[in-house]
């Protein structure tokens, strides 16, 4: 039986997936690692086949044409055979203490016939060009090591989310949810992290830094210059957000749910919204008022919680001032919090 299943999508990343892998390693045949070889032209291949065949009853080798970050967890969760999913980027990795620790307290769980569809756990920027970081915790928001419900969940700070990295789901929940990322998109992790949140009944905090994730690199897709190029892709990913779920019936079955939900909406439309005014192009502005007008028609309730949500209440103010201001705040905030 496999515990844990770790995806890895991979593309192009023979700097750093060795170093990824070798830090899923010390979970041995209690967990199974899928390298997802995305059309790589490097020697990715050669080291996903490496491992594969140094390790044959945990790691296993999958190569395909390239359809982006989407379409290899679409591989891992089509292929998954551990209880638990969890998705680690190839140049990203995981500390081994905090990893021991989860798949500890999975297996104690699994042994007991207690049902948990989330683990949240933390995780910490790393500058590794500068040699600075930032970590990201759930204190403020869940008890730790204690089995909850999203009506024990307290408040999030303006810069505390769930994300993919700090999520580890149960992997029928996800498939419950029928996740199915778009290919060739960037920020799908966003829909991944969101989908299958009204199917989580029990979660479990663990206050521990697990998932390592390095940023700084100038072709990452949170750079600034990046995210500016790819603003379709926001958009894209937006939209599948805003039509993923009725707020109303999920405030019916969990209104702190509901809540949450309805402040990660505001949020990737200020992110959008954001990316729009960096752009300074008109057509991106278009794009952003027929995205609020489709808000608006999917929910007259919802577009006005977002519209005056503490992020995007700039936008109602005259442009080239709702401009100006959406930058500061978006420079300042990644000053502040080093998410890029």
């Amino acid at each position: 039986m496999k515990y844990l299943t770790f995806v890895v999508p991979s593309y192009n990343s023979e700097a750093y997936l060795e170093r990824c892998i070798e830090s899923l390693l010390p979970g041995g045949e209690d967990v199974e690692i899928i390298i997802v070889n995305d059309g790589s032209t490097d020697k990715t291949g050669k080291i996903t086949d490496m491992y594969a065949n140094l390790y044959p009853n945990i790691v296993k080798a999958v190569h395909k044409e390239n359809g982006g970050h989407g379409s290899g967890v679409n591989v891992g969760i089509e292929r998954a055979k551990g209880i638990y999913f969890k998705v680690v980027d190839s140049d990203d990795w995981v500390e081994e203490g905090s990893y021991l620790t989860l798949l500890n307290k999975i297996k104690e769980i699994v042994e007991s016939d207690i049902t948990i569809d989330l683990f949240v756990s933390n995780y910490v920027y790393n500058r590794l060009d500068n040699g600075t970081f930032h970590g990201v915790h759930y204190r403020n928001v869940f008890d730790s090591n204690k089995i909850s419900t999203w009506d024990d969940m307290k408040y999030f700070t303006i810069s505390q989310y769930l994300i993919m990295h700090s999520l580890t789901f149960r992997t029928e929940v996800i498939r419950l949810a029928g996740v199915k990322l778009p290919e060739h998109t960037f920020y799908v992790d966003n829909i991944f992290a969101y989908q299958p949140l009204p199917y989580v009944k029990k979660l479990m905090y663990l206050d521990i830094d697990f998932y390592q994730y390095f940023i700084g690199r100038e072709d990452q897709s949170v750079n600034e210059k990046s995210m500016i190029r790819r603003i379709d892709q926001q958009f894209t990913v937006t939209k599948i957000i805003l039509n993923s779920y009725n707020i109303k019936e999920i405030k019916q079955m969990s209104p702190k749910l509901a809540r949450y939900m309805i402040r990660q909406i505001s949020i990737l439309i200020s992110i959008t919204s954001t990316l729009c005014s960096l752009s300074n192009t008109n057509e991106y502005k278009f794009e952003m008022n027929k995205l609020w007008m489709e808000l608006r028609t999917i929910d007259k309730s919802l577009y006005t919680q977002v519209k005056y949500f503490s992020l995007n209440a700039i936008t109602i103010l005259p442009e080239p001032i709702c401009d100006k201001v959406a930058i500061s705040c978006y420079r300042f905030a990644k000053r502040k919090y080093k998410f890029a």
